[in-house]
């Protein structure tokens, strides 16, 4: 399984992976003009995709759905509550899910896992490639951490993981107090320090690879969180890659198989730019 991290932020999320013969998105939360140019970054016509997968309806993880699915026939998978917030998607084929479920997408095998966000009914997800067993884990926009995401992440070869804010930037930051607290708060984002704690908690053996993702263009930067969630995992012994996505380009591709930890060098910082 090959994962590309499209571009992550505020203002767009998508992420595709690709098995041998598949291809799906989490997420489309850019318009279908840069959806398409960044697929082609990745060498992936956009109607070879078959769903996309979405986390929740915040526009930058919605924006190019309906657009992108009617265009090119891609299928939408989500839970109810998601669905029930995007009407623009009454025409189009979808899979509604449970917020913790699971659901197969050809050589995908897809677990949603509740968070805790201001939408309604959003997910992380667990996506396994079933022909070859590797495992990524997507999981941003949520305030906390609960054991039920602690759980999840267990065994995964691949982790995109939100690391939204340095939690001195957000408090000297331009953004007013009610923002801060909703920022803050258990329905909002993950700093830093919380990433960092939660990334540690999921290593073992075949992680390969941590993506950050979801940073604040105000309150971080990519420098700031490799930073801090490196710092923690050197602590823990994490072996493989730490990379940071970029809002504006492609990060990947990350092609990991269960075997490749033991031939990783000791951890590895990138920025995703």
């Amino acid at each position: 399984m090959k994962l590309w991290v499209l571009g992550s932020g505020s203002s767009g999320n998508a992420i595709l992976l690709e098995s041998d013969r598949w291809r799906i998105l989490v997420d489309a939360g850019f318009s279908p003009r840069v959806l398409k140019q960044r697929l082609g970054v990745a060498g992936i016509a956009p109607e070879s995709i078959e769903a996309v997968v979405v986390t929740h309806e915040h526009t930058d993880h919605v924006k190019g759905v309906a657009a992108a699915a009617r265009k090119w026939g891609w299928t939408i998978v989500s839970t109810a509550g998601t669905r029930m917030m995007c009407p623009e998607w009454a025409q189009l084929r979808t899979i509604l899910t449970p917020r913790k479920s699971s659901v197969v997408v050809g050589d995908f095998h897809l677990e949603t896992v509740p968070v805790s966000h201001d939408a309604n009914e959003p997910i992380a997800v667990i996506v396994t490639c079933m022909r070859e067993g590797t495992r990524a884990g997507i999981v941003y926009d949520l305030g906390q951490v609960t054991d039920t995401i602690s759980r999840a992440l267990d065994k995964l070869d691949v982790l995109v993981i939100e690391a939204n804010h340095d939690e001195g930037m957000l408090r000297t930051g331009p953004y007013p107090p009610s923002l801060q607290a909703r920022i803050r708060g258990k329905f909002g984002h993950l700093s830093n320090h919380d990433a960092a704690m939660l990334a540690g908690q999921s290593i073992h053996s075949g992680l390969n690879n941590i993506v950050l993702a979801h940073l604040s263009e105000q309150n971080n930067t990519p420098r700031t969180a490799l930073a801090t969630v490196g710092e923690s995992l050197r602590r823990a012994c994490f072996k493989g890659r730490l990379t940071a996505a970029s809002q504006s380009s492609v990060v990947g591709p990350l092609s990991v198989s269960p075997s490749m930890a033991a031939s990783l060098p000791p951890i590895q910082l990138a920025l995703g730019l």
